[in-house]
């Protein structure tokens, strides 16, 4: 199967793609996040994704980096979780889209990794996206090797940030106490 992996970042893309690969399934990364703020963060994990993608051996495709896109989206939706569903579904859509113009099978996302994110929410976004595109959505519930995929980046020296990567969630980190 010819599935493009919609990405979000580096370490999140290490045990979907090995999972998706195990399977047999030719994976091409997919970096579309118009999500993530500032321009300095999105370029550190573009970079850091770069890097892996070569290491893996998996082709990468980032279209232009489109803040304009997100903040349209989300409009008045600053609060979660609507506009976590929002921004999911921006981004699910493109790549649904993109799957189908470049001819895969399906696509998927390494939303599907995180333990943080709402997994029934993903994959109902995720199906609704491949309707309207007319492709398969693959689901996977990944979140099994996100913790050993994280210890890997951490132990390679890769890029892990400490935010989903929009303003908003970087406003909420910075508002939590720190742990002592």
């Amino acid at each position: 199967m010819k599935i493009l992996l919609h990405t979000c970042c580096a370490p999140c893309l290490i045990y979907p793609l090995q999972s998706l690969q195990d399977k047999g399934s030719k994976v091409k990364a997919f970096y579309y996040n118009p999500n993530i703020h500032p321009l300095s963060e999105y370029k550190k994990r573009k970079e850091a994704l770069e890097a892996l993608s070569k290491e893996l051996q998996v082709e990468l495709e980032s279209p232009e980096y489109q803040p304009a896109e997100f903040f349209q989206a989300i409009n008045t939706k600053e609060e979660r979780p609507e506009r976590c569903a929002v921004c999911w579904s921006l981004r699910l859509g493109k790549t649904a889209r993109q799957a189908k113009e470049q001819g895969f099978d399906a696509f998927t996302s390494t939303l599907l990794v995180s333990p943080y994110q709402d997994q029934e929410m993903l994959k109902e976004l995720g199906s609704k996206a491949a309707s309207e595109a007319g492709i398969e959505f693959y689901y996977e519930d990944f979140r099994p090797g996100f913790r050993k995929a994280h210890d890997e980046a951490k132990s390679k020296g890769i890029y892990c940030q400490r935010y989903c990567g929009c303003i908003y969630s970087e406003i909420e980190r910075c508002k939590k106490p720190a742990k002592k």
